[in-house]
């Protein structure tokens, strides 16, 4: 198992015990590049030099690891220095511990809000017993924890939930300040009526379209054709190119057709592979999305709270 990125309490009340917490993603990218000169296929360096020795064309000698500080500029040209040693000393209270200040409902954490997942687990075995009946009221409670913690220079908000059969997630929130206001963007949207037939239409191709959530079943089609770029001049093979030209964006001269062809293909599609029609096109098929697969119930309420935001906005 890899290192705890943050150890410390989650206080709630009168209530403490040490937990860890572990980043949940990684980047699985398998193609990294270097910056190299064009004449010479040499790799280019980066250092770190003095501003002035840059703007006089003086000879650069890069600044060693140890000389550079940060700085924040008060005034134009003027700094003042901040030692390693005063930001470690910062009187932040929740940089050793997760401190809940209240529990919501998991319809109100909006997944716009959502920022980066963490696993969640006790310290040692002598926490377990209360890591444990703290998780199981929240799963009886249907509620989250929500609380700040001081990590990656900052103070972060911080929502705690049960996840799995026995752990539990948090993740980092992004502050309402940080949020564009979604009315700058979509008030200038024109107006329209919509088509009842055509919205009937659209409303059967969700519902031939609808399947259980399996990000399994996602793949980085950039990736894949990255790869195979490489893996040709590697092998000084032809180099592989788009065969089919990009569809054009546009506007739809016939929707009601796209409507209908579209549902047609579907349905020739889930009879080639087995797929049942649903019963009937007013019964809705069932399925849930959740932010980590798994996870009990999820996050996945907030959605639906969301679409409806943005529908009405």
């Amino acid at each position: 198992m890899a290192r705890p990125y943050w150890t410390g309490n989650l206080q709630i009340s009168l209530v403490s015990f040490g937990v860890s917490l572990y980043v949940a993603t990684e980047t699985k990218s398998q193609i990294s590049f270097h910056q190299l000169s064009r004449r010479t296929g040499e790799r280019i360096r980066h250092q770190k030099v003095l501003e002035s020795a840059v703007e006089n064309n003086e000879a650069t000698t890069a600044v060693e690891k140890d000389e550079i500080v940060k700085g924040y500029e008060y005034s134009k040209g003027q700094y003042v220095i901040i030692e390693p040693s005063e930001l470690e000393n910062l009187r932040v209270p929740t940089k050793h511990t997760i401190a809940v200040s209240q529990f919501v409902d998991k319809a109100d954490l909006n997944p716009e809000y959502v920022e980066k997942p963490y696993f969640v687990l006790p310290e040692n075995d002598s926490q377990t017993e209360t890591y444990g009946v703290i998780r199981e009221a929240l799963v009886k409670s249907g509620k989250v924890a929500i609380g700040k913690v001081a990590f990656s220079g900052r103070e972060n908000i911080i929502a705690v939930v049960p996840a799995g059969e026995r752990g539990m997630m948090a993740y980092t929130l992004r502050y309402q300040a940080e949020l564009r206001n979604h009315a700058d963007y979509f008030r200038d949207i024109k107006s329209t009526a919509v088509d009842q037939d055509s919205l009937e239409l659209a409303e059967t191709l969700v519902k031939k379209m609808s399947a259980k959530f399996d990000l399994g079943k996602f793949e980085d089609a950039y990736e894949v054709a990255l790869k195979a770029l490489v893996d040709a001049k590697v092998n000084n093979m032809p180099v592989p190119v788009e065969e089919e030209p990009r569809p054009k964006m546009g506007k739809v001269i016939n929707l009601m057709d796209a409507l209908r062809k579209s549902i047609g293909e579907e349905s020739q599609a889930g009879n080639q592979t087995g797929k049942k029609p649903p019963k009937s096109e007013k019964e809705p098929q069932k399925g849930k999305i959740g932010l980590v697969k798994g996870q009990e119930k999820g996050l996945e309420k907030a959605s639906g709270k969301a679409a409806g935001k943005r529908k009405s906005a």
